[in-house]
């Protein structure tokens, strides 16, 4: 049932974005051609890519290419398989996502224990201030606050771009990763600090402190496990939304991924690009969701028992 939800999410996203690209104004082959060329010229290229066609045309070639070649097309522009477009930019778009949602989770966890063992003292106060500060701040600001103060300022991090080799890859998507994970720690923060409290309080947790098993076996063997739930499966929605925070973020660092190549698609009005992109994101996107409910099957079976 899982599996079937998302093949009908692809496939609305997919749909929605080919024919949604289209309503935009504005045409790819003046785009390409320039602003001089000539209505045979224009002409000419619209029928060579195909885009005099009509729009049931269009999609239904856009389907067979999909189905049959497992691609979207090539690109209007430079005449590459969209594959191998996406193929080139994704490992630093992938890394950035990798790296921004370990940072987010590890910094959570530490900041979420904090406040709930130290319930209503100053730590605990202090920590449920930051998601209220920062919960209205928007990525780019961020990444351009960032920018100024440990790149510009302090000259820690470089402001744009991505080093050579692995080190220098880890190292230039530093700033970016933080910048990402910022937006992603206040509810995650919030929401597991909710549910350790919750289990703190119950009794079964008085039944262990009671039996003088030692408080940090109690903590992260028992509270955590039983607090996680909740909090991973908002996790898997805030994948989500950082993939699309990191397109983004990856146009205020410089950074060649896969962001800085949708932007210049739509502005160049790259439909296959454009499209494929999308249908990469929403598969993506439907693979974390799945792979979030196995892990809660795993946390809790009960979970499992409901579907």
């Amino acid at each position: 049932m899982a599996l079937l939800r998302a093949l009908i999410v692809i496939l609305c996203v997919t749909t929605a974005v080919f024919f949604l690209i289209r309503i935009v104004p504005g045409d790819p082959a003046k785009m390409i051609l320039g602003e001089y060329a000539t209505d045979e010229s224009i002409a000419a290229l619209r029928h060579t890519l195909g885009l005099d066609l009509s729009l049931w045309e269009q999609f239904v070639r856009f389907v067979r290419t999909l189905f049959t070649q497992g691609d979207t097309g090539h690109s209007i522009v430079s005449d590459v398989s969209v594959r191998q477009l996406i193929s080139d930019r994704a490992p630093v778009t992938l890394l950035l996502i990798a790296m921004a949602a370990v940072l987010a989770v590890f910094v959570s966890l530490i900041l979420a224990v904090a406040a709930a063992t130290n319930k209503d003292k100053l730590i605990d106060h202090l920590i449920r201030i930051f998601p209220a500060i920062t919960l209205g701040m928007p990525v780019f600001w961020v990444g351009l606050l960032l920018i100024l103060l440990f790149g510009v300022r302090l000259h820690w991090f470089p402001v744009g771009g991505v080093r050579e080799g692995w080190a220098g890859m880890l190292y230039s998507l530093t700033l970016p990763a933080i910048t990402v994970a910022f937006s992603q720690i206040p509810t995650l923060v919030r929401s597991l600090r909710a549910q350790m409290l919750e289990v703190l309080e119950s009794d079964f947790v008085v039944t262990l402190r009671a039996a003088a098993i030692p408080r940090r076996v109690i903590l992260f063997k028992h509270v955590l496990r039983n607090s996680a739930l909740p909090t991973l499966m908002l996790l898997g929605v805030n994948l989500s939304y950082m993939i699309g925070g990191t397109l983004v973020v990856e146009q205020v660092f410089g950074i060649k991924g896969i962001g800085s190549l949708l932007f210049t698609s739509i502005s160049s009005r790259d439909f296959p690009v454009i499209q494929g992109i999308a249908l990469y994101c929403a598969v993506a996107v439907v693979v974390i969701g799945l792979l979030v409910e196995i892990f809660a099957w795993w946390l809790d079976p009960r979970t499992k028992e409901k579907r």
